[in-house]
């Protein structure tokens, strides 16, 4: 089966139809990432079956509890370019801003960017408790998604401050959501996190277990949050 057909039918199985032409953009990014990823660490991952399960069909599971519109999204250390990449070509309505600590990896994704000719989407070289101070970022996004490899309680800290009232986190996790969540109860009270909404899957051609893990946001968080000098990770909230 050729490549666009094989993502066609994966994508599909794993609820999302997309049209030709973003099938070939999503392939110009694959091939651009393993092009990448040979002078620079952008994935374990490299194979195009898996590439398409693991990581495209992942990223792309967020309608599993998202209305993907016209919000107004930032991915927190989106790395490679997950989720949001994949996002932003099949929901093309979306306004996305792609967050990483690591410059290299932006430069990358601009290369991704003008090569796909995506429009209303930008990059933004900063650590998350950096770009969360400033007033153009802070409370100004209807939706914060994640698939960075960081403890809930964690991240919370990280990616609440970005949420506007109102709007929400989703956190994109693996087999222990559940427990991490129970440790990140507090932190999300104290940042202003209000219902929790957790959608358990298996992504389909895989034995992948994933969760989205939505977290609404019901009051401001505190301006002291997030901590600087890694204290969210070296001492979350609990």
């Amino acid at each position: 089966m050729e490549q666009k057909e094989l993502l066609r039918k994966i994508l599909s199985d794993n609820g999302t139809e997309c049209s030709d032409e973003q099938l070939m953009q999503l392939i110009r990014f694959y091939e651009m990432l393993v092009e990448k990823n040979k002078v620079m660490n952008l994935t374990a991952i490299t194979d195009f079956e898996e590439v398409a399960i693991k990581h495209f069909a992942d990223s792309l599971s967020l309608s599993r509890v998202l209305n993907l519109k016209d919000q107004k999204i930032i991915d927190v250390g989106t790395g490679a370019g997950f989720p949001g990449i994949p996002l932003k070509i099949v929901y093309p309505g979306i306004r996305l801003t792609l967050l990483d600590s690591l410059n290299k990896r932006l430069i990358f994704l601009n290369e991704v960017i003008e090569e796909l000719g995506v429009k209303d989407i930008e990059t933004v070289h900063a650590r998350a408790e950096e770009a969360a101070a400033k007033a153009e970022h802070r409370e100004q996004y209807d939706v914060v998604v994640s698939r960075a490899v960081a403890n809930l309680s964690t991240l919370v800290e990280y990616c609440l401050p970005f949420a506007s009232v109102g709007g929400c986190f989703i956190s994109y996790k693996g087999e222990k959501a559940a427990e991490e969540l129970t440790e990140a109860a507090k932190a999300i009270k104290v940042l202003g996190g209000g219902e929790v909404v957790s959608n358990d899957f298996s992504l389909v051609g895989s034995d992948y277990s994933r969760s989205l893990i939505k977290i609404e946001k019901l009051s401001s968080t505190p301006k002291k949050y997030p901590r600087s000098g890694g204290k969210p990770s070296s001492a979350p909230i609990r």
